[in-house]
């Protein structure tokens, strides 16, 4: 046996290798190299043709420098614009024209036929025969009963305890096994206004059903984006018991009008302005985004906010009249994902 050509075929091997890998490593290099020459020439003027397009680039370290270049050509080309117009704004002075208003999904919206109109007749003769009509007219006060679905857990606890801080007059009962369809005459015959049920799904609060009472009528709700008092950054004083301000924010059609006035009804008629405490229900692509604050004034010039918690955010899902029934209820309306969401800039609320 020749032991000693299989050696040296071996070496051979070896020498191969280190070479094959030589070059690699050369490789590497150059094109470390030249990165680095071309990154020390960024800040130069970069002229590229008309039609350049970076995917045409089959080197990936290439392709993917060229793109931060183009990106970082656009951005200063957009710095030098603005820095330009507002040259030219100070020049002209109360003679220059009015600054373009950027183009969003809000004022691109698509125009609902049922918007409300405050000095409409139909809808003010509405509002006085509607179900929250004795609220407004001051003939009851709010009441509100808050419970959880059967066997809540923790989070969804804490979420219903601090809820019951940021509306007065409020009572956490847990439900024990009853049917809403008992536990609704009971609250009826006990003198509450309203009905909230806070569900849950693994082990976090996913839904909320919203009851007015004695006629309806009934919201549900998803519940997203749930964030307690322990868990901000900002943590801060536990609420008073004030009444708070209440703000509506967006409300605009005929079904966010009711959902507005729904809102509104749970809270007492007169707030307690020396409590600063204000719950705010904003409106933005049909999300509701519920936050409760306090006010604090620094100074004769300075006020500040402080999130007293907690927050979360509202999708609605259907609104029923009458009080709850989920076998022979009548739906005024109901959400249809894949039928009402076909346009971005389409909202109902």
């Amino acid at each position: 046996m020749d032991f000693q050509g299989d050696a040296c075929t071996k070496t051979e091997a070896k020498k191969g290798a280190k070479t094959k890998k030589q070059k690699r490593m050369n490789e590497c290099k150059d094109v470390e190299a030249e990165t680095s020459v071309q990154a020390d020439s960024v800040e130069e003027e970069a002229a590229f043709p008309p039609n350049f397009s970076v995917s045409e680039i089959k080197n990936k370290q290439r392709r993917h420098f060229m793109f931060m270049k183009l990106k970082q050509e656009k951005r200063k080309r957009k710095l030098e614009l603005k820095k330009k117009r507002k040259k030219e704004r100070e020049a002209l002075g109360d003679k220059a024209p009015p600054k373009e208003v950027p183009k969003t999904i809000e004022n691109q919206r698509i125009y609902d036929e049922t918007t409300v109109n405050p000095e409409d007749e139909e809808v003010a003769f509405d509002e006085g025969t509607d179900e929250f009509s004795s609220y407004f007219n001051r003939l009851t006060n709010p009441k509100v009963l808050i419970t959880t679905s059967d066997r809540p857990r923790g989070r969804t606890v804490r979420f219903c305890e601090q809820l019951s801080t940021a509306v007065p007059d409020s009572h956490v009962y847990y439900r024990r096994g009853l049917a809403l369809k008992r536990v609704i005459p009971q609250c009826i015959s006990r003198g509450f206004t309203f009905l909230i049920v806070i569900n849950e799904d693994r082990k976090v609060p996913n839904g909320m059903v919203l009851c007015h009472l004695p006629n309806g009528p009934t919201a549900h709700f998803k519940v997203s984006s749930v964030r307690l008092r322990k868990e901000m950054k900002r943590r801060g004083k536990d609420p008073t018991e004030h009444s708070p301000e209440v703000i509506l924010n967006n409300f605009t059609t005929r079904l966010g009008h009711s959902i507005g006035r729904m809102f509104a009804a749970l809270f007492p008629h007169d707030p307690q302005f020396i409590g600063r405490q204000v719950a705010t229900f904003h409106n933005q692509r049909d999300f509701i985004f519920f936050r409760f604050h306090r006010y604090i004034f620094k100074n004769e010039k300075k006020v500040g906010i402080q999130e007293l918690g907690p927050r979360f955010t509202l999708k609605l899902r259907s609104l029923q009249k009458g009080t709850f029934d989920s076998k022979y209820g009548e739906y005024e309306w109901v959400h249809k994902r894949h039928e009402m969401d076909s346009s971005r800039r389409k909202f109902h609320l």
